[in-house]
């Protein structure tokens, strides 16, 4: 990868920090109502998985969205306004948190049911199919969305008619407050695929360039040989699983070991050594990125609410 494109990705995960950072603060302030789900300590994650598709793929994800927004190019403004419920958001503030979307960017939306966006991801699959295209849909979701019947139901549908899916477990540990070990037969979620006589791998989720090298392997794989396949990554979210989580059901020592793997950590200290760039040029685009969420939020404040008869808008396809 070229030494631009790094720094872009570098950028892109300090942008996403810095704007959930900042989503809290807000949420905490009142200005942000309903849930929110924070994705601090997963940057590496979307950031890799979505700089390895071609803009032709989907990706379509469950409702800890803001930084997969981030990364499919929809801009800082546009998701600070759709979280403090603005009409200058994506969803035209009708979304919010949960539900950020943008179809011209293939960001196909976060959705608020566990495990409820899986069909729909074999779904659009079977559109392509019937196109006759070689697009490949990628659908990322949590591990708690594992032991449910939509994830079962999706992948086999998607291995008996071959559909052009790369499905993404990003196994943060825990699906809400219950530790993987204690709800799933088998910790190593790539093992549900073996049921099904799918491809599977795993790899490490808290190392951007792994991630981008695994999912890249992985697309070119769904494309090639029209056969879906299943991406565990495993990552850590640092703060709760949403903003009302009391976070009495892990120790502060395990949440300690994995804040010193932190993903852009890991990935400043690799840009160092080696040698791509320098730590003032860093210093320079995490300043860039603290410009770019005040600016955003600025921007959000000063937008207005949605108009009422919004409420009857975006009801019925036309």
């Amino acid at each position: 990868m070229k030494k631009e494109q790094q720094l872009d990705l570098y950028h892109q995960m300090v942008l996403i920090r810095r704007l959930e950072e900042r989503g809290a603060e807000l949420y905490q302030q009142g200005k942000i109502g309903g849930f929110m789900h924070l994705y601090i300590g997963q940057e590496a994650v979307s950031t890799g998985l979505v700089a390895a598709r071609e803009p032709r793929d989907r990706v379509i994800t469950a409702y800890r969205d803001h930084g997969v927004a981030i990364n499919c190019g929809i801009s800082a403004n546009e998701v600070m306004a759709e979280l403090l419920g603005k009409a200058t958001g994506m969803s035209k503030g009708k979304g919010g948190s949960m539900h950020m979307a943008d179809t011209s960017k293939n960001m196909w939306g976060g959705h608020a049911i566990v495990g409820g966006h899986l069909p729909i991801a074999s779904g659009f699959a079977i559109g392509d199919q019937y196109a006759g295209n070689d697009n490949v849909t990628i659908c990322m979701f949590g591990d708690g969305a594992t032991n449910i019947g939509y994830f079962h139901e999706a992948l086999n549908i998607a291995k008996t008619w071959g559909l052009r899916v790369l499905w993404v477990c990003e196994n943060n540990q825990y699906g809400m407050g219950t530790a993987v070990d204690r709800a799933s037969a088998v910790t190593e979620i790539r093992q549900k695929a073996e049921g099904f006589g799918m491809k599977n791998g795993q790899v490490d989720g808290m190392d951007v360039m792994k991630v981008y090298e695994a999912s890249k392997e992985a697309i070119e794989f769904v494309r090639k040989n029209s056969q879906p396949f299943l991406l565990e990554i495993d990552t850590y979210r640092f703060r709760g699983h949403s903003m009302g989580d009391p976070e009495r059901y892990r120790k502060a020592e395990e949440v300690k070991h994995w804040q010193e793997n932190d993903p852009i950590g890991i990935f400043n200290k690799q840009l160092l050594d080696k040698k791509v760039t320098t730590r003032k040029a860093l210093d320079e685009i995490e300043a860039r990125a603290d410009e770019e969420i005040a600016k955003a939020v600025e921007f959000a404040e000063a937008s207005p609410e949605p108009a009422m008869e919004e409420l009857y808008s975006d009801i019925y396809a036309d």
